[in-house]
């Protein structure tokens, strides 16, 4: 039987909370969403510290928790790495790793925890206490301390978000490195959008207490929903139009006083919610240049080498955002044709 954590859950008390996912042995699945959605919640139901008032989890066809059984955090057998660590300071990296090797001989805890420190690239620093590690260092601690018990499944609750971004990178690649080896399902809490996406074989996107969307990590950027993920994920182009004609395989979507040519039917007179990644928007490099928006510059920051460029289509209240060089001349105001790759463009679900 492949392993596999499942999970349907329900509460109303004391807070609505609705959720359900799968997550395979080898995937890391992101749960990503605002604070206050219940990511941490859900994570914490997933190790035992918290119950639903019902549904089901499982792993592997063993049941965690249902009507009638609720497993305690020791039985599940969860490696579990919170935001701020939660190592002992008065002990050393190794016997903070060795504390969660209970039933092992002394030798063979030794030789695990070093095994796992060394595999987190903290072999000479087995002898410090926390105190004496940086952030990253202790992370990195905290995670061998998960591992070296082999879990039956790794819970990552945000546990990045209080590190600079130098050291950020580096935890990313070595999570990224031991995910092949480990062969379990890994959960990891975040709110940060590239995070997941750099992390993650699936995100599921949280709202309201519940999930919004869960699939592939590239298929929910590039294809949210509806309104509510496409704003939750980042994405700024979300706009608005109605469908004034189709032919063949082809309809035009009026977008204010102008029109851009889509390559689908789609049923004329429907008024659509559609959205665009700003890879997908560039400014025009011919007046006459087909498939193009045209606009007046709303917003101008630059961005280091790049404008950040937001333009507002007439006859709407959309605008949209594009990055260009700083090269450009442009300024505030100033009319502005946009080309639209419009095979990217993607329609929400109302």
């Amino acid at each position: 039987m492949t392993s596999e954590l499942r999970l349907d859950i329900r509460q109303q008390r004391p807070f609505a909370l609705t959720a359900a996912l799968r997550c395979r042995a080898g995937e890391l699945l992101a749960l990503l969403g605002p604070s206050g959605c219940g990511k941490s919640t859900l994570m914490r139901m997933i190790a035992g510290l918290q119950h639903a008032e019902s549904g089901t989890i499982s792993l592997n066809g063993s049941t965690w928790f249902s009507d009638s059984t609720r497993l305690k955090p020791q039985q599940r057998r969860i490696g579990y790495v919170p935001q701020h660590y939660g190592l002992f300071p008065h002990m050393t990296a190794l016997q903070n790793v060795t504390a969660a090797l209970h039933g092992l001989s002394r030798q063979e805890q030794l030789t695990r925890a070093r095994a796992w420190l060394d595999k987190v690239q903290l072999a000479a620093f087995v002898q410090r206490k926390p105190a004496e590690l940086s952030g990253g260092q202790q992370q990195r601690v905290a995670l061998a301390r998960a591992l070296a018990a082999q879990p039956s499944i790794l819970l990552l609750d945000e546990p990045f978000s209080a590190l600079d971004s130098i050291t950020r990178d580096g935890l990313y690649r070595i999570l990224a490195a031991l995910k092949p080896q480990l062969n379990i399902p890994i959960i990891l809490v975040t709110h940060t959008l590239n995070e997941a996406q750099l992390l993650a074989d699936k995100i599921a996107v949280m709202g309201q207490g519940c999930i919004l969307q869960e699939g592939e990590s590239d298929r929910v950027v590039r294809q949210p929903l509806n309104r509510a993920v496409a704003a939750l994920i980042g994405m700024r182009n979300i706009c608005s139009g109605t469908i004034t004609r189709t032919s063949g395989d082809h309809s035009v979507l009026a977008v204010g006083e102008q029109e851009l040519v889509l390559p689908r039917a789609l049923p004329a007179g429907a008024t659509l919610h559609w959205c665009l990644p700003q890879e997908a928007i560039r400014l025009a490099a011919l007046a006459d240049e087909p498939g193009c928006l045209a606009g007046n510059i709303n917003d101008l920051v630059r961005l280091g080498e790049r404008w950040l460029v937001s333009v507002r289509l007439p006859g709407t209240s959309d605008t949209l955002e594009l990055h260009c060089p700083a090269t450009k001349p442009l300024a505030l105001h100033q009319p502005i044709r946009l080309a639209v790759d419009t095979g990217q463009l993607h329609i929400l679900e109302a």
